[in-house]
């Protein structure tokens, strides 16, 4: 099955306790069905994954497995830096009904390459679901080099990276050594990761402005890269908003900004500043998201 252009990585809503709201879970991945998201990708880093238990994780895979009720492909995040655990929790993924699979290069034990490619075989072999590798430097510290994605290629199942890796040649490399689906995994990078033929981006800001994103996708499949860098452009200030601190924080108050109600962060995450929160409301208002 094709896993879409536009895949939201979600946020994990919390109660007040810093329990795992399933209604609001829920109602949120409705949300994003209805604006621009053509898959949903549930605890990835987005979601807060290393505050999650495995037993919440397969709880919040079940919840959004009958929310979406087969309308789009819902992606389980269960990658981490043990093997064994990663192919554990990808099982009992595949027992929730999901769809595919998303796994991160194992982080901070630096394995060697061959550590990591045997590290994605294992978990390829332990299912039927489609796996995405999930190539993030920034946090992992080693990038998975274009060589051996390819070389993850030969395996069936694993059918895509994302690719949060900004060196472009990067990404053009592992385009002509491989058929692997190619996903922007900065939201800056959308644009020209489809222009290049890629697949889509596994995104944030398209919680916010998830119709306008799925516009530039729309536009780059039909060769109008000139009305889709234009439209990919004024979203930039917007993408660079969402980071002006660690990753899920300014999205979470954008959302409950909106009216979402996700609730708060499980430390380490702390809540956003008032400075913080000024960049990201400013953005909403200039978007028209917001009146004020």
């Amino acid at each position: 099955m094709s896993l879409g252009t536009i895949l939201t990585a979600m946020v994990t809503p919390f109660a007040a306790d810093e329990s795992v709201d399933h209604e609001k879970l829920a109602a949120l991945a409705e949300f994003l069905l209805q604006n621009g998201s053509d898959g949903l990708v549930v605890a990835g880093t987005t979601g807060e994954s290393p505050t999650l238990s495995d037993d919440e994780k397969l709880e919040m895979f079940r919840t959004v497995v009958a929310a979406v009720d087969g309308r789009a492909p819902v992606i389980a995040g269960t990658g981490s830096n043990e093997t064994r655990h990663s192919v554990e929790l990808t099982r009992a993924a595949e027992a929730c009904g999901v769809d595919g699979v998303l796994a991160v290069v194992p982080y901070y034990n630096k394995p060697p390459e061959r550590g990591v490619i045997a590290h994605f075989q294992a978990i390829a072999a332990a299912t039927s679901l489609p796996v995405v590798v999930y190539n993030i430097p920034g946090r992992c510290v080693i990038n998975l080099a274009p060589e051996a994605l390819a070389e993850l290629a030969k395996t069936g199942n694993i059918v895509a990276v994302k690719q949060a890796n900004p060196d472009l040649a990067e990404t053009d490399r592992v385009m002509e050594l491989c058929d692997l689906a190619v996903y922007a995994g900065n939201d800056d990078m959308l644009c020209d990761v489809m222009a290049r033929g890629g697949a889509g981006g596994i995104c944030v800001a398209s919680h916010l402005v998830g119709p306008r994103m799925a516009e530039v996708g729309r536009l780059c499949r039909q060769g109008d890269l000139e009305a889709a860098r234009a439209e990919d452009a004024a979203l930039h200030q917007l993408y660079q908003a969402l980071f002006v601190t660690a990753n899920p924080i300014p999205v979470k108050a954008a959302l409950n900004m909106l009216g979402h109600e996700v609730g708060g962060l499980r430390l380490p995450l702390v809540p956003a500043t008032p400075e913080e929160e000024a960049v990201v409301a400013a953005e909403l208002r200039r978007l028209g998201l917001t009146e004020s």
